[in-house]
């Protein structure tokens, strides 16, 4: 941990994910002074499912900002002045009207709704909502929910994102940023406001969603008990954003020519909008800077296809995690490994195609191929998907990009890395702070203090974004994976139809599909 200044605000801010619950306490320059962490239990009731026990919301940004301020002096603590919010988007769940939980949330991962895509996903409510048809969106899986438990919809009070239900357990209020329930794809994105149409489709109804406030306003005052519990003021909850477009805040990605792009259990990059704009290769969300946008491109199969393979097909004793001796043969591989290419649909593919029924594939085998070229062209498939995804992304907004800020698990393996560097054919320079989306909020919640003399996020981004290394691209090797990306590009439409097939097979012979669920 970093030493605090000594004078200025501090400000606490949370992010929960998918896995847990991180708080920091941070201060006027960026630096984080204090870190509490909690775990959060995945739960996959089913094949396809994934869920989590909403209470463990709570309870681990609870536990996590107690072990966050615990290890603070009192006149630090006297110092905190304001408490900020971000969350995994597109998780939502039912509770009463005192936030007892009705079932378990559904998580952005889960994709038990390719039927609900497939039925209700139309190029005019990705127009309305900013949101192409896709597994993640909330609105298709409230949909599932609205047909396999209409009654429970029917007694829910309330039906809110991640940090709505945070929200409500920090303030008693039920009440969250536009730039969290954007996700769940009920909004008319150019108004960032619920769209009756939307509601209809995912079977719920205006008074069950929480109320709106724009990033960076109040939410409420914190509860006396917990500034008891926690021995700090009653500080102003401030709204946050998701920790996507969090991420891009605390690397002060907040110019359209600057992107941010996050290598963890999923990929993405995105950049700042002024307007509302739609197209098919990014998806666009509310920003986390008020009445702006992020248009992001997504792959779903990031650092978690890394890890499966490392996983299943790695060394047992390390349970998945990095692996020194399979890094080194995968870089002594040449770029394409002699002809090996991969789609990299483990979870279907978002980014350009958004389909929610697509496969994996990996295609060129020669008995020359090992473990090191597998895992080569995993890396090599991820990365020359976003390097075409950014670019399409600049064509269509009209904006060249000029930087790119790094952060995520991925970025720490060099291997990675420099794939990432040499597809995308430019530098991308390193955020100091791992935990980059729980940062994103400290910069918004620290803006609502005026500390730097007006409550511009912006500006407050600007101050707090610490950056370490940049990598350079090779040239050589960028031209090298343009070619390599002509030829993957064909293989999703080469594959469609048989993908389609598969899709069906899969629902007629379901255990088939389970089986293939190894341990």
């Amino acid at each position: 941990m970093a030493s605090a200044s000594v004078d200025g605000p501090l400000v606490i801010a949370i992010d929960s994910s998918t896995t847990s619950t991180k708080a920091i306490i941070v201060d006027v320059e960026g630096n984080v002074i204090s870190l509490g962490r909690r775990e959060i239990a995945l739960l996959s009731p089913e094949q396809g499912f994934g869920e989590h026990d909403p209470r463990q919301w709570w309870t681990s940004t609870r536990e996590a900002v107690g072990e966050a301020v615990g290890k603070l002096t009192p006149a630090e603590k006297e110092r905190i002045k304001a408490f900020g919010i971000t969350h995994q988007r597109e998780s939502f769940a039912p509770f009463t009207a005192d936030g007892t939980p009705l079932r378990n949330g559904i998580l952005w991962l889960d994709i038990r709704a390719a039927d609900q895509i497939l039925r209700y996903g139309t190029p005019e409510i990705h127009q309305l909502s900013g949101k192409p048809a896709d597994v993640t969106p909330a609105i298709y899986k409230m949909a599932w929910v609205k047909e396999h438990q209409p009654d429970l919809w029917a007694s829910a009070e309330k039906i809110t994102t991640v940090s709505g239900y945070i929200a409500f357990c920090l303030t008693g209020k039920w009440v969250d940023s536009t730039a969290c329930s954007d996700s769940l794809g009920l909004f008319d994105i150019a108004k960032l406001d619920y769209d009756e149409r939307l509601l209809e489709i995912a079977g719920v109804r205006r008074e069950q969603m929480a109320d709106l406030v724009k990033p960076g306003q109040t939410l409420g005052a914190l509860k006396p008990e917990l500034a008891k519990e926690w021995g700090i003021a009653e500080i102003p909850i401030v709204a946050g954003c998701g920790d996507g477009q969090a991420a891009g805040v605390g690397a002060a990605a907040v110019t359209p020519d600057v992107a941010y792009l996050n290598m963890g259990t999923a990929v993405n990059a995105g950049v700042t909008s002024p307007e509302y704009q739609f197209g098919q290769v990014y998806r666009t969300l509310a920003g986390g800077i008020p009445d702006t946008y992020i248009l992001e491109v997504l792959q779903s199969s990031g650092n978690y296809l890394a890890t499966w393979f490392r996983r299943a097909l790695g060394k047992p004793e390390l349970a998945g995690a990095p692996d020194p001796e399979l890094e080194a043969l995968a870089a002594a591989r040449t770029p394409g490994s002699g002809g090996l290419i991969t789609l990299p649909y483990w979870n279907a593919v978002q980014s350009p195609y958004w389909d929610p029924i697509a496969r994996g594939a990996v295609v060129g085998w020669r008995g020359t191929h090992g473990k090191g070229s597998m895992y080569r062209s995993l890396l090599e498939a991820i990365c020359i998907e976003m390097s075409r995804s950014l670019h399409a992304m600049e064509e269509a907004t009209g904006v060249k990009l000029t930087a790119v800020r790094g952060m995520g698990g991925g970025l720490r393996s060099p291997l990675w890395r420099q794939i990432m560097t040499d597809a995308i054919g430019l530098p991308i320079t390193g955020c100091k702070e791992e935990e980059i989306s729980a940062l994103g909020a400290a910069v918004i919640a620290m803006a609502s203090t005026g500390v730097f003399g007006d409550t511009s996020i912006a500006t407050a981004a600007q101050k707090m974004a610490q950056f370490t290394d940049k990598s350079e691209p090779n040239m050589d090797e960028h031209e090298v994976y343009a070619e390599l990306g002509e030829i993957q590009g064909r293989l999703y439409s080469n594959l469609k139809e048989t993908n389609d097939l598969l899709h069906e097979f899969a629902k007629r012979h379901p255990d088939a599909e389970l089986s293939g669920a190894e341990e």
